[in-house]
């Protein structure tokens, strides 16, 4: 056996048999016989319960090796590589589905040139998840400065492109891409199609092309993917599926976020798994996309588009901005979105509140405390399967 205590205890007990049978056997004359059978006996048994003990022990050590928590990532943009980047070190299977709407910057002049999908949030997600040297994350990510036809795209865009060519398919250059930078987890596009993402603004505009949402200079009312039907990679279903904990955002709530869960077959997905479902509320307002929008707004949108609920958790910044900080984006048109709890307590929501920003020159999600906090509510669900309160990581309000 392995454990040493065990052998300890089955020695002590077999001596014991036979010191108390001994005795038993002379005050109560019963025969030797007798009394070494009923030893013998006990001996077995417990052999046989630290035998079982043992067996039954290692099947959940190899259980809890086999078994890793399954999370899934939804996104784009910066956003969802900030999340990527902190779950990595935990020991999960961690899954990202990425939009492919973007079409903006050297993202938009690959898919245009060679009629592959956008690259850019693809290779974000590639290098967070990376297992690799920092001089290899800093050539993916090295932008050209200057060079006719080479200015402004992204090193990692390029390789990206090169690896479609030579795989013949946008998939399998993902593939190979994460083995040779020894990606932990999976990283996988949502749809196969080419879509444009298009926004129809409060004042009835219709504007085409994500980069170009932004700038409209009016409030979005609604945004949806052209073509309409669109089929996502059976992958990415099997993925939501089989997950334990769904995570949307941090980003761009309408160029970002929804796209995702603009795909029918998504948005169903998320919504009939059994996964804890958790939206990460943005810091700031987004000019020209989120103006004035407060958490629950956020929510709201997402909620209108997809026309049904989706989440358990929120996860809201609790911690205030440095004045300066918030001065430097009030010029900019951006202002800290605004935890309003009780709206958000009326979605159905559990809000954990928490200081989850660093600070350097813009207020961004930390890393760690995000990842932290979602395999904190993993472990609650399974540490607590009644529903007992788990605060370690944040505050868990609004139940």
């Amino acid at each position: 056996m392995r454990r040493w205590w065990l052998w300890a205890w089955t020695i002590a007990c077999f001596g014991a048999g036979i010191l108390g049978g001994a005795l038993g056997a002379q005050r109560w004359q019963i025969s030797s016989l007798t009394a070494g059978f009923g030893v013998v006996l006990a001996a077995i048994f417990m052999l046989g319960f630290g035998w079982w003990r043992e067996f039954h022990l290692a099947r959940q050590r190899t259980r809890q090796v086999e078994r890793r928590p399954r999370i899934v990532a939804m996104g784009g943009g910066t956003g969802l590589s900030v999340v990527l980047r902190g779950l990595k070190e935990f020991n999960v299977d961690l899954t990202a589905i990425v939009t492919v709407a973007d079409d903006g910057g050297s993202s938009g002049r690959l898919r245009a040139d060679f009629a592959m999908p956008p690259p850019g949030d693809i290779r974000n997600c590639l290098v967070a998840m990376a297992d690799t040297e920092p001089l290899l994350e800093r050539l993916l990510q090295f932008r050209f400065p200057a060079g006719e036809g080479l200015a402004g795209h992204s090193f990692g865009n390029l390789f990206l492109a090169a690896m479609t060519y030579i795989m013949g398919d946008f998939e399998s250059a993902i593939r190979e891409t994460s083995r040779v930078l020894a990606v932990r987890g999976r990283v996988l596009p949502a749809v196969r199609e080419d879509v444009i993402l298009r926004a129809v603004l409060t004042d009835g505009r219709v504007v085409e092309g994500e980069s170009n949402i932004p700038l409209a200079g009016q409030p979005v009312d609604r945004v949806e993917l052209v073509p309409k039907d669109l089929h996502p990679l059976p992958e990415v279903l099997r993925a939501i599926a089989e997950a334990d904990a769904i995570v949307v955002g941090p980003g761009s709530l309408y160029t970002s976020v929804l796209p995702n869960l603009l795909v029918p077959e998504i948005a169903a997905a998320v919504a009939d798994s059994p996964a804890k479902k958790i939206y990460v509320s943005n810091v700031m307002t987004q000019p020209g996309e989120t103006d004035s929008l407060t958490a629950s707004q956020h929510v709201q949108a997402i909620y209108r588009h997809v026309d049904r609920h989706l989440f358990d958790y929120i996860l809201v910044n609790a911690a205030s901005l440095p004045v300066e900080a918030v001065s430097q984006y009030r010029a900019q048109g951006a202002f800290p979105v605004r935890i309003d709890m009780e709206a958000l307590n009326n979605l159905g929501l559990r809000v954990i509140a928490r200081d989850f920003v660093h600070y350097a020159t813009y207020a961004r999600h930390d890393s760690r405390r995000i990842a932290e906090q979602i395999v904190s509510l993993i472990g609650y669900e399974r540490q607590n399967p009644a529903g007992r309160t788990h605060r370690r990581g944040g505050d868990l309000l609004g139940e």
